[in-house]
């Protein structure tokens, strides 16, 4: 088995080639910032070439949180270009967990909000444990989801739904994102990388390329172009006048004084 570093991530492989990825940040309830971002990406692209690993488990360290969404204080000084190019490379990111050729299970282990149930709907498929919260609150900071989730959100709940959690920035316990199919499965808390490393052992029973061949398949209905304009609407809210509001007042701790500019 091969070691990888990282300083914000943690990757161990079991001896039957079921790796645990784990965003590691407890003290920021592992908050996704741009060096999460860049580690993500080298360590999906290490998981493809090492034969090693033939499934993956994404999960979140501590018992308070997945990931309870982006860095704030990196979204606060950003302008039309450069948050554009932040939803593009977010969404590069989980473009490449997405159509990562192994199985990947996301365990949500706590608050999944913002980017990091956008991380959680880019893995195959997602284990919600009973203390799980799923959220797209960046309507509340002035701004729109930016790494796919306006995307991916309605092709697992369906429009209507995904409508209202994306409008009112409203939450989803476990059992409500079960019942809607944004999890497939729900454990007792600290019982979730258990359960997905049993789903994982059925996947792999079977032939690896034909593994991969079906996420392919699966993966070939996604529309492209909803995502480039995901980005572009995300880079237009980074210059009006809420977007600053919000999230000066998310990072002050107050309510945000919108003024629909």
């Amino acid at each position: 088995m091969k070691d990888y570093t990282f300083d914000t991530l943690l990757l161990e492989t079991d001896e039957n080639g079921i790796a645990v990825l784990t965003i590691n940040r407890p003290d920021k309830l592992n908050a996704l910032n741009n060096t999460v971002l860049d580690e993500l990406e080298e360590a999906i692209e290490n998981i493809e070439k090492d034969d090693d690993i033939r499934a993956v488990i994404v999960t979140g360290a501590g018992e308070k949180a997945f990931v309870a969404g982006a860095d704030i204080k990196e979204l606060n000084t950003l302008n039309k270009k450069q948050g554009e190019k932040q939803s593009e490379r977010g969404q590069k990111v989980f473009f490449k967990i997405e159509n990562c050729s192994k199985p990947m299970i996301a365990v949500v282990n706590g608050y999944a909000l913002g980017g990091g149930s956008e991380l959680a709907m880019a893995c195959h498929i997602r284990i919600a444990e009973e203390n799980a919260v799923f959220g797209l609150p960046e309507v509340g900071l002035g701004l729109i989801p930016g790494y796919g989730g306006t995307q991916r959100l309605p092709q697992l709940v369906g429009k209507s739904k995904a409508m209202e959690m994306i409008l009112t920035g409203g939450q989803m316990k476990a059992e409500e994102a079960y019942q809607t199919g944004l999890a497939g499965h729900i454990a007792e808390p600290g019982k979730g990388v258990g359960k997905a490393k049993e789903l994982a052992v059925k996947m792999l029973k079977n032939g690896p390329v034909a593994l991969a061949k079906a996420i392919k398949a699966v993966n070939a209905g996604y529309r492209v172009k909803g995502f480039a304009d995901e980005a572009e609407q995300f880079g237009e809210l980074c210059e009006t006048e809420d977007f600053k509001e919000g999230t000066s007042a998310f990072l002050e701790k107050r309510k945000p004084n919108f003024r629909g500019r």
